[in-house]
């Protein structure tokens, strides 16, 4: 068992690191630059508290990645606590508000009381493929946030009405848009006449979608 515990709130270009002891008593609270140079002087220190530590994050990806690949270096065990897992803690915690340093206090301490937390190793297949899944979907919900920002965008310039009636993260608004885009259109076309194209492209919801739009167009 661990002597010591070192929970680290990784931030973009700072990190702040808090060392426990068991009692829950701290020992070191700093906040340290994203650097390499830093990061092993913090370690250092730590180490100087207590060879027997145990380091728990709460990202193991990104800013996280230097940290991580110096702990890794010098074969220092280390853990990985989800950032909700952190959020629904820390209300527990006596405190004002959220700050880095109240984040890696609860790191340090639910590293101390958990014995639920798998070590994080180099290379481990299974982190590797779901860091590759994750990153994919991540990026194809930016590709499709921007999407719909473009489509509400030029919808804004030639119908505002219909862009503020439809919700465009829903398929049916965006299978409309393919077929009636201008008023009179679907003016032209009426209740009637816009459902059953809805309905012929298998849009649940049609008859609703179908009079939101041509209300949208009077």
């Amino acid at each position: 068992m661990p002597v010591i515990w070192a929970g680290v709130d990784i931030g973009k270009e700072h990190h702040h690191c808090v060392v426990i002891d068991a009692d829950g008593k701290k020992l070191l609270s700093r906040r340290v630059l994203n650097d390499e140079a830093v990061l092993g002087e913090l370690i250092d220190d730590v180490l100087a508290l207590d060879a027997d530590v145990l380091w728990a994050v709460d990202i193991n990806h990104g800013g996280a990645a230097l940290l991580i690949g110096l702990l890794l270096n010098r074969d220092q065990p280390m853990v990985y606590i989800t950032g909700l897992a952190v959020h629904r803690a820390s209300e527990g915690y006596r405190g004002v508000g959220k700050t880095d340093a109240k984040d890696a206090f609860v790191i340090a301490d639910q590293a101390r009381m958990r014995k639920d937390l798998g070590l994080l190793r180099p290379g481990d297949e299974v982190a590797v493929d779901l860091r590759t899944l994750t990153t994919r979907r991540a990026d194809l919900v930016q590709d499709r946030t921007r999407a719909i920002n473009r489509l509400r965008a030029q919808l804004l310039e030639v119908f505002p009405g219909l862009e503020r009636a439809l919700d465009l993260t829903n398929k049916g608004p965006v299978i409309l848009l393919t077929g009636f885009v201008m008023p009179a259109a679907i003016r032209a076309a009426g209740v009637a006449g816009v459902e059953s194209w809805l309905r012929a492209r298998k849009v649940r919801g049609a008859a609703g979608l179908a009079a939101v739009a041509v209300q949208a167009a009077e």
